[in-house]
């Protein structure tokens, strides 16, 4: 049996770390993932997929990327169940196993001339 699923889109916001009470960091993103086709109206709709960053992988990820950042995102689909209102309901997220980065970053400082 496999669970694997490779998303490339942009972050909606800055990434930030966080601590859980026993210490391990995380971070949780959310990704725009655009439809590679179009609907009735002839626009593209986005996709935005939560998706959470353990250890290494996040704090890498906070220190190098921003909001608008695209990026490629290889893991695997976690379910969780929880209670609402005396009502059963399930959350999808993706745990990430890789963040690899795909945008470009802009140049701070002009080159000096020779």
């Amino acid at each position: 049996m496999l669970n694997q699923t490779v998303l490339v889109g942009r972050i909606v916001r800055d990434p930030e770390i966080k601590e859980t009470e026993n210490g391990a960091k995380l971070s949780n993103l959310t990704l725009a993932v655009p439809r590679s086709y179009k609907n009735e109206e002839g626009v593209y709709e986005t996709d935005f997929i939560d998706v959470t960053l353990w250890s290494n992988i996040a704090v890498t990820t906070s220190e190098y990327c921003r909001k608008g950042d695209l990026v490629g995102v290889k893991g695997r689909i976690q379910t969780d169940s929880y209670e609402k209102d005396g009502e059963k309901k399930f959350a999808m997220n993706i745990i990430a196993d890789k963040v690899s980065f795909l945008s470009s970053k802009a140049k701070t400082e002009p080159e000096p001339e020779m």
